[in-house]
This record gives structure tokens, C-alpha cells and sequence, in this order.
């Protein structure tokens, strides 16, 4: 009797390992799955990245970016700001949200024609803490209004992450763009160094998830810029 109990406990063990290691194996094989997913089935979109030293973009082959949505100063004034969870900053001068709280900043397609140059970055028009459900009958009810879409976020202590803070770049793409940035630096010697303009090419899908594809620069002042894009 002992030897029969022995034989149907044994196993528990071994089967409570393969399905342990199961989950651990779809978790991993679910983030490539979800990137692959955007990438096929998100929309184009361009953001603004924040005022950007050329020679930190000179760094390396994983630089790190911030745009202008990063800042919470930026959402401030925007609908759905008063209903995210608030918290004192670490000098008790502003109040930002919460640290930890996952949110969606609403994006608005520009309005104007696309002009000569750098791709229009959309403009943020909206956060929630949901992802918002009219933004498609919105678009039904008004033909001619701009397009929207939701990019998810993640509150940090005074700032706003996407996930498209650091990118990888070839060797070829990250060589051709230190080549202009010298090129650029070289060519205002005589002038003061003006950092180039930069937006950042995205996909996003339904969900908010999103992958950086491209990398925009428009560099000197004469007419017309040199614009050029760096694929990711």
C-alpha cells in the first residue's frame, strides 16, 4: 500500500515543474509577440521629442530620448488630468501623479497639410485612466475631424514613460547620423549651436502599446533644411 502512494504522489511534483516552466516560457514568447503585433497592425504616428542634445544622440547605439509628452507640465491643462491620483512632488511645490499609475495620453492627428520637411508630430489632446471608448464613434460621427489615437504611459516621479525612451539603431544608421551632426556642427562654427529638430516615427495599436521605427533630424537653417530619417 505504502509503494502505490508513493507512485501517485511522485508525480505531482514533476507536472507542477513543466507547467511552472509553461508559463514562464508564454510569458517570454508573449512581449516579442505583442511588439510583432504593433508593429504589423499599428497606426503611424510622429511625436515631438523635447529639446535634445545633439551629442547625447552621439553615444552609443541605445541613446536615450525624451518628448515633449514625457513632461507632466505638458498634460497638465488637458482633459482627464484631474481625475488621475495625485501625490505631492519631493519639494512639495507641485502636485504629480502618482508614481506606478498606467494611464493613456489621447493623440491628435494634425489638422494642417504636411509641409516641406520634418513629418507633423500629433498633438496631445486628452489623458484617462481607461483607454477611451468614443475615440472610434467620434471619428463615425465626424468625418472631417482629426484622427486619434492612445498611447499608454507609466507615471514616474515627475515624468511620463512609453517605452520608447531608448532605441536600437544599426551601425550603418547610428554612423550616417553622427555623420551629419558633425556635419551640422561644422557648418554653424560661426553661429550659435542650435540642436537639430527631432521627431520619432511610432506605430501604435488599438491597445496603446507602441514600437519607435524611425528616427526624423532636420538640421541647419537654410532653406531648405536637410531632413533625413534613421531607421530603427
Amino acid at each position: 500500500m505504502t509503494n502505490n502512494k508513493e507512485q501517485i504522489i511522485n508525480p505531482k511534483p514533476f507536472w507542477g515543474f513543466w507547467l511552472s516552466l509553461l508559463f514562464q516560457t508564454a510569458v517570454i514568447i508573449a512581449v516579442p509577440a505583442q511588439s510583432v503585433y504593433t508593429q504589423i497592425n499599428g497606426k503611424k504616428v510622429i511625436l515631438q521629442t523635447a529639446p535634445t542634445d545633439p551629442y547625447e544622440l552621439l553615444q552609443g547605439y541605445d541613446p536615450a530620448i525624451r518628448y515633449d509628452i514625457s513632461s507632466q507640465d505638458r498634460l497638465r491643462n488637458l482633459p482627464g488630468w484631474q481625475e488621475l491620483p495625485k501625490q505631492l512632488g519631493y519639494q512639495r511645490e507641485k502636485i504629480f501623479i502618482k508614481p506606478g499609475t498606467l494611464l493613456y495620453v489621447i493623440l491628435a492627428e494634425p489638422i494642417s497639410p504636411t509641409l516641406p520637411g520634418l513629418p507633423q508630430a500629433w498633438k496631445p489632446v486628452g489623458v484617462s485612466l481607461k483607454p477611451p471608448l468614443q475615440l472610434k464613434s467620434d471619428r463615425i460621427a465626424r468625418r472631417q475631424s482629426p484622427d486619434r489615437v492612445i498611447l499608454k504611459g507609466l507615471a514616474q516621479k515627475d515624468s511620463i514613460e512609453y517605452g520608447l525612451e531608448t532605441y536600437k539603431i544599426s551601425e550603418p544608421q547610428q554612423q550616417l547620423l553622427n555623420k551629419d551632426l558633425r556635419g551640422s556642427r561644422k557648418a554653424n562654427l560661426t553661429k550659435p549651436q542650435q540642436p537639430p529638430s527631432i521627431v520619432v516615427e511610432i506605430k501604435v495599436d488599438k491597445g496603446g502599446n507602441a514600437n519607435a521605427i524611425a528616427l526624423w533630424a532636420q538640421f541647419g537653417e537654410a532653406s531648405p533644411h536637410q531632413v533625413r530619417s534613421y531607421r530603427f
